[in-house]
């Protein structure tokens, strides 16, 4: 009998170490392992932000450059203010070259915008209509930025037509 009671003392021995080794030792550890994988995903998802960010801050950069040499390709559309009257000669001998007559030609109140002015021109020609198109073709191939605004036609004659127009010329703020 007391080697039951031996086997008893043993037994309620070992469940009692192993209970405390689970609640001293286990469970605090396992609640510990537990914070730190917390942690270490909460890392995880800031790292996963931060690397979708420094993509997005690279494609920005990217567009950042794209929208940089638009800026340079259409400041070289614009001519300095200085050259603006070469400009005008350029409109004035397209115009005489295709064979229209100006009736008047008068420079309106300049526009300031925000890095560029913009100088109306307001034009009256005599010419045929086909001219008149040719003009406005080869105006358009002009390496510079213009804007045609209040175009009025009217017919004279069989062959002849007077066109009323503003020409907007835009050139560097400078």
């Amino acid at each position: 009998m007391k080697s039951d009671l031996r086997k008893a003392v043993l037994l309620v021995l070992m469940l009692g170490v192993t209970y405390l080794a689970y609640r001293y030792m286990i469970k605090p550890a396992n609640t510990g392992l537990a914070e730190q994988k917390a942690r270490v995903q909460t890392k995880l998802d800031k790292l996963a932000e931060i690397e979708k960010a420094s993509s997005a801050a690279k494609d920005l950069s990217k567009q950042l450059e794209q929208v940089q040499e638009g800026i340079k390709y259409f400041e070289s559309k614009l001519p300095p203010k200085s050259q603006i009257h070469k400009v005008l000669e350029q409109v004035t001998v397209i115009a005489q070259k295709q064979g229209l007559k100006p009736k008047t030609i008068r420079t309106m109140k300049e526009k300031n915008n925000n890095g560029y002015m913009e100088q109306p021109l307001r034009m009256e020609l005599m010419g045929d209509f086909n001219s008149f198109y040719s003009f406005l073709l080869e105006l358009e191939e002009l390496d510079r930025i213009m804007k045609i605004r209040e175009l009025k036609l009217e017919k004279l004659s069989e062959s002849e037509i007077t066109a009323d127009f503003v020409v907007s010329v835009f050139f560097q703020n400078t």
